[in-house]
């Protein structure tokens, strides 16, 4: 296992360097702040599109500062500011002409913990869509609510109560509820924050199960503290420790041959 010390002054990093593939998420030199205290430092990261890239580290190191900056979530904290370069298709995420709403259409988020809204199942699938006028017609919901269930692999148990309180869902499948409610606005990226740390082992196979499956059509980004839920889903890893991304590679080489020592700590359980 490499075992070396001390890394470049940019993060390591094959997406950009060694594959003339597209990027969907190009972030550079990324300063985060709550205020005054400093959460990321100089973190440079680029996303490709129809990847699941997965972000890991001990709490309290930043990713989910990160993972909320991609789609300007940290903008409803006071106080909150990014300094450096967030793009999304090449578009300055932080820019003035930049549309926030539109944004966060493009790039939905699951948070950690289902958050159903306490109306149907349906309901729910069907906010966003109404709410944001992308259809009009009862036939066109209808199909709509069934399409983005089908593809959250929940259609099958829900199909014929879906006029019931989705409260009355299990946890996992109040979580797929929810990715579903995410799908039906059309999104490009899904961010994840830990989307089945609160679930049980049979609910959470079912989720990484659907996020393999998702791969296909999005781009998908997932914090985790799970070390093996990130080798198991992802295609790519970074590795962040006291607000800095430390190594960023691909999965196979993050979990067999690190190229920093903090990295090879964190995974194999000397510390974090």
């Amino acid at each position: 296992m490499i075992t070396t010390h001390a890394l470049p002054a940019e993060v390591r990093q094959s997406s950009s360097e060694s594959m003339a593939e597209s990027v969907k998420i190009n972030v550079q030199h990324a300063d985060f702040y709550y205020g005054k205290n400093q959460a990321l430092y100089g973190v440079s990261m680029q996303i490709r599109p129809q990847y699941v890239t997965a972000l890991i580290g001990p709490s309290g190191c930043g990713k989910s500062t990160f993972l909320r900056s991609l789609n300007r979530m940290n903008d409803l904290i006071p106080g909150a500011r990014l300094e450096g370069v967030v793009e999304l298709d090449g578009e300055n995420v932080y820019g003035d002409q930049m549309d926030v709403i539109h944004l966060r259409r493009r790039v939905g988020m699951i948070f950690q913990r289902s958050n159903p809204f306490p109306m149907s199942i349906y309901d729910n699938v069907a906010y966003g869509v109404r709410v944001n006028g992308l259809s009009k017609k009862r036939v066109q919901l209808d199909e709509i609510v069934e399409k983005t269930l089908t593809a959250a692999a929940l259609w099958e148990e829900v199909k014929d109560r879906l006029h019931r309180s989705a409260m009355s869902l299990s946890g996992g499948q109040q979580q797929r509820l929810c990715i579903a409610r995410a799908l039906a606005i059309e999104p490009e990226v899904l961010l994840m924050d830990e989307p089945a740390s609160a679930l049980d082992p049979i609910s959470t196979a079912k989720i990484e199960e659907l996020i393999y499956n998702l791969k296909r059509d999005y781009t998908i980004v997932v914090v985790t503290h799970n070390m093996q839920q990130a080798a198991r889903i992802s295609d790519e890893t970074g590795f962040f420790l006291s607000g800095k991304l430390v190594e960023f590679n691909e999965t196979k080489r993050i979990f067999t041959a690190p190229a920093n020592r903090e990295t090879e700590d964190y995974i194999t359980g000397r510390f974090g």
